[in-house]
């Protein structure tokens, strides 16, 4: 059978890895010269799959990254296909959490180098990427009428160049939960971050009259007047007031129209960079993800901190057995005091419902990912290296510059809506089996991890980071996706803009129990767990 070079054939991360990743197909047989050993192929290896290097017997670790990926579940002999049948999870070492030992100052750039991207400057300060006028729903009884009134205004931009659109904000929330309970107080922040983001220029509440989120309520607690001018209040209609639908389609689209040539007047002006908050997430990953895009957005991240800009991490699920690596880059005691607490509370709410390592996904399983441990050790680099300087709540406005992460749930739509809420005006994307996900009002950059998909998918990918794994180095690529940033930023549309996807992934998350009119037992949303989880019964 034929001979290659280890490295020929496969990746291998770190010299003290049990594992490398094919790049290819490994036939049985294969034989592999990784130095001065040996590996023959004991079994058919598909490309992203991993093959063992050395042999290691049940219950012993197994390393990739240099971190541990899982156990042996029985033993593994060299040249074994390393997958599930033969690799699970157990419990990992007490003593890993070290804070801040790989906290290292950031070579932030000089004034005059600051770099700029064509934005919107908003009265706040902040600076948007897109220029959108917002319906927003306070509850999913007026998620209709909202619906209605965002379809009288499809071709705005014939009239006014400067919109990039109307958008209907709209969810199954609102109501049946406790009231400035956690899921109420969790959906007023996001509905108050996209109502105050600057990507939005200028918006309108509907609600229906009765509801739990009572929209005048929302705007006193969130603060939601325009800045600096607590008596300009943004208008409000309720169905029950206004007298039913058509009536409040028609109030609440004379007031949309006003808006419009307000909205209009904002115009793109040269802006520094520092004023981009970068919103990371990853989904439909494969094995290459840890390898290829996600590292080289990592690298992005690090330039726009050097810049003074602000790149976020989430998807507290996904960073189970990788939380540690976060912990070494806490800037003081404080904040991985934050990311413990979060990391706990995961914990404590998937108690008697599912075990934190439901995950990864049967697609991410086809993809070569096989423990959450690994799948969360390849996600994590999508921080990039720089010390991570603070820990958010879900939808909380991020105020920290640098690195920092916030608490959300794996599922994507669920992460990104809170990460946008927060304030992130741009998002990367990374994917290996093909998400197509776009983010209504801010552009999604989406960042293939191998290139048969990146060909396969073209229409809707932007950036080849496949290319990594065909010899070009992580950070010709992190510069690529870099400089893509700060295009899009500045106007230019992404794949997702361009196929219209984005309005109907908002989805807010649901934390706790929806409360019924029955005695039934309560049940929690799906997108309230981790990606994948099960539905109670």
């Amino acid at each position: 059978m034929a001979t290659y070079a280890l490295t020929e054939k496969t990746v291998l991360l770190r010299a003290e890895d049990d594992v490398a990743v094919a790049k290819a197909e490994l036939p049985a047989g294969t034989v592999l010269e990784d130095g001065a050993s040996r590996i023959e192929v004991r079994q058919d290896i598909k490309p992203g799959h991993k093959v063992a290097r050395r042999a290691v017997a049940t219950g012993a670790p197994v390393r990739r990254y240099g971190q541990v990926i899982g156990f042996a579940t029985r033993d593994i002999a060299v040249g074994d296909h390393v997958h599930t049948q033969n690799l699970g999870i157990g419990d990992l070492s007490a003593d890993r959490y070290e804070i801040g030992v790989d906290v290292h100052p950031v070579e932030f750039y000089p004034p005059s180098q600051m770099r700029t991207f064509d934005g919107y400057k908003r009265e706040d300060g902040r600076v948007g990427t897109r220029n959108y006028v917002a319906v927003i729903s306070g509850v999913n009884c007026s998620a209709s009428v909202s619906q209605f009134v965002k379809d009288r205004f499809r071709d705005v931009s014939k009239d006014y160049p400067n919109i990039d659109g109307v958008l209907a904000i709209t969810h199954k929330s609102g109501c049946g939960t406790k009231l400035f309970g956690e899921d109420h107080m969790a959906l007023q922040r996001v509905l108050a971050g996209y109502a105050k983001h600057p990507n939005v220029a200028a918006y309108i509440l509907i609600g229906l009259g009765c509801e739990t989120n009572q929209a005048a309520v929302m705007v006193e607690r969130q603060r939601m007047a325009a800045p600096g001018h607590p008596e300009r209040k943004p208008t409000i209609v309720n169905i029950q007031e206004a007298g039913g639908i058509r009536k409040t389609v028609d109030r609440a689209s004379q007031e949309v129209a006003k808006l419009l040539p307000l909205a209009n007047e904002a115009r793109r002006t040269p802006q520094p960079i520092s004023e981009l908050t970068l919103a990371t997430n990853c989904g439909g990953s494969d094995a290459n993800s840890g390898m290829t895009a996600n590292p080289a957005l990592g690298w992005a991240v690090d330039e726009l901190v050097r810049y003074g800009g602000t790149g976020v991490l989430a998807e507290t699920p996904e960073i189970y057995g990788a939380e540690h690596l976060l912990i070494r880059r806490a800037i003081n005691e404080g904040v991985a005091k934050k990311l413990v607490d979060r990391y706990k509370w995961w914990e404590w709410y998937c108690r008697g419902i599912e075990a934190m390592d439901n995950n990864p996904a049967p697609g991410n399983k086809a993809g070569g990912i096989t423990t959450v441990f690994e799948k969360s050790l390849g996600g994590v680099t999508k921080g990039g290296t720089t010390p991570m300087m603070d820990v958010f709540m879900y939808g909380e406005p991020i105020t920290t510059r640098g690195f920092v992460f916030m608490d959300t749930p794996g599922h994507d739509p669920v992460s990104i809506t809170g990460l946008v809420a927060g304030g992130c005006n741009i998002i990367c994307f990374t994917t290996g089996r093909g998400s197509v996900f776009g983010c209504k009002p801010v552009p999604s950059i989406k960042l293939a991890t191998n290139s048969l998909m990146y060909r396969h998918m073209a229409e809707d990918m932007d950036i080849n980071c496949g290319v990594v794994l065909e010899g070009t180095p992580i950070a010709t690529v992190g510069r690529q996706i870099f400089e893509e940033v700060i295009a899009v930023a500045s106007g230019k549309r992404s794949k997702s803009e361009l196929s219209g996807v984005g309005e109907e992934e908002f989805a807010p998350w649901c934390i706790g129990p929806v409360r019924l009119r029955r005695p039934l037992r309560p049940r929690r949303p799906c997108a309230a767990r981790s990606r994948h989880g099960r539905a109670e019964p």
